[in-house]
């Protein structure tokens, strides 16, 4: 279980984070205005500090969880009064693999619904100008029609292992458009699918595509011939890069003021036999692959429809998987050979 929670500007921990480019014009009160990116130094959130800076804002904050412990009533109070924000977009997120979901269902929901719940009460209290929340696609409900549309989000259920923290992540939907039919809040809900790329999780608790890309540099390192896979390979995911991700709050905190959920994705399909065979291609593996059908498959498909994020503030992934997969690949080569193995 991680925090991504991340006192003062850390640029030194985001300037080797790569950009891509944004819709549009820079705007203009969001220049001089002061924003705080909270887990601003995890995975997210140092590109999308990068990609502030790249736009040209510089009065950018990443809010310390050893300072400030935003699911504390007083942490994030006492951050509100140091830093004096015009803008927040909440990155920061208790997370995990299915392993600590399972483990720990009652600290993902509580610590999460904390945090979002103290940020936007407290965004209210001072009058913050925007409010970004970043929410995920585990609040999807489990049996959700192929692509997921943002109108699909309240029609059932979400899978059982994900539910506390997807739960837990879509109240702060129901707070950001309560507070803005009540208060005037201008809060904005953004929902991104699977992330990957550079200075992703590739320790145990890993997502599928930093797994598998240590599990097959370690078989081609071993010399290993031979790979086993769980299931058949048949279930289809979707995957988007990080960089095209961290474009996303940045373009909705120029050009978004609604309170509709925006999916962000990138809109492709891949099954996990074609993912696996394309992170063998890249790191070099050339042995065989065994399929082990005994093993469950997980649900069959997952894909978002972004048709709201390209209308509503001219958001679209620019990164093409293959490129995308090759250069993750090559980062954490040279991260590995570096001695830095980014929790694995």
């Amino acid at each position: 279980m991680a925090t991504t929670n991340a006192h003062e500007p850390a640029f030194a921990e985001t300037q080797d984070a790569v950009t891509v480019p944004l819709p549009g014009e820079p705007v203009d009160w969001l220049r001089d205005a002061r924003i705080a990116v909270t887990g601003g130094a995890g995975f997210l959130g140092r590109h999308v500090v990068a990609t502030l800076h790249a736009r040209g804002y510089r009065h950018i904050t990443i809010p310390r969880s050893a300072r400030y412990d935003l699911r504390l009533e007083d942490g994030v109070e006492r951050f509100y009064a140091d830093h004096r924000p015009d803008v927040v977009i909440h990155l920061a997120a208790v997370v995990g693999g299915i392993g600590a979901n399972r483990e720990h269902p009652g600290d993902f929901f509580h610590d999460n619904l904390m945090m979002g719940t103290h940020l936007l009460e407290h965004a209210r209290r001072v009058g913050l100008r925007k409010f970004v929340a970043c929410g995920t696609i585990c609040s999807y409900p489990k049996f959700t029609p192929v692509p997921f549309r943002e109108d699909d989000l309240w029609n059932g259920y979400p899978e059982e292992t994900n539910a506390p923290y997807g739960l837990a992540k879509k109240m702060l939907l129901v707070q950001s458009q309560a507070y803005r039919q009540q208060y005037g809040t201008d809060a904005i809900y953004l929902m991104p699918t699977n992330l990957y790329g550079p200075f992703d999780n590739f320790g145990p608790d890993g997502h599928v595509i930093p797994m598998l890309v240590v599990k097959y540099l370690n078989a081609v390192e071993a010399g290993i011939d031979e790979v086993v896979a769980w299931g058949d390979g048949s279930p289809t995911r979707e995957f988007l890069h990080v960089t095209d991700a961290a474009a996303g709050p940045v373009a909705a905190a120029e050009r978004y003021e609604g309170s509709d959920p925006v999916n962000l994705g990138s809109g492709r399909e891949v099954s996990i036999r074609e993912l696996t065979e394309l992170i063998a291609h890249a790191t070099g593996f050339t042995g065989h692959i065994r399929w082990d059908a005994s093993k469950p498959n997980g649900q069959p498909r997952r894909c978002l429809d972004t048709t709201r994020a390209h209308d509503r503030f001219g958001w679209q992934a620019l990164m093409p998987f293959e490129e995308g997969l090759r250069q993750t690949v090559a980062w954490y080569r040279a991260e590995r050979a570096a001695g830095r193995t980014w929790g694995a």
